[in-house]
């Protein structure tokens, strides 16, 4: 079996590529700086409105409570069904991107947690969260 007798190079890092990167990005940031200099040295008179507001604000994301006993409460109001409901329809119409979130406590039954997604449902609301709180010391099971 033959020795080998010669060493072999020492690998060594080529930075050209990383050089060349650097350099475009320079130029890039250059270039997009000097345009943003040109569209402030425009000399325009914009025109002028009385009032500018937005048409509808986008509101908060809505959260519903239900309690063990089975209160539900909607952004901290006790409510019935029927006035969640009619509450979170009316919300839909002013904004057709609106958010729940439901927060059910752990010791009531799932019944009245079941209600009020019903009720999220005949509102027509489409973004629907249900927060829980992951247990210390849990193992991760996938299904």
């Amino acid at each position: 079996m033959p020795l080998k007798t010669q060493q072999d190079e020492q690998p060594s890092l080529n930075l050209t590529p990383m050089i060349d990167v650097v350099f475009l990005l320079i130029i890039f940031f250059m270039v997009a700086t000097s345009f943003a200099e040109l569209e402030s040295d425009l000399e325009l008179e914009l025109p002028e409105v009385a009032a500018a507001e937005a048409r509808t604000s986008a509101p908060r994301q809505r959260v519903v409570a239900v309690y063990a006993e089975g209160k539900i409460t909607l952004d901290g109001e006790t409510v019935t069904l029927p006035e969640l409901t009619q509450q979170l329809t009316t919300a839909r119409r002013e904004y057709p991107a609106l958010s729940v979130v439901i927060r059910g406590d752990s010791s009531c039954a799932f019944q009245h947690v079941a209600a009020s997604l019903a009720a999220c449902q005949e509102a027509q609301i489409s973004q629907l969260g249900i927060t829980v709180r992951v247990a210390s010391g849990a193992t991760r099971t996938t299904r």
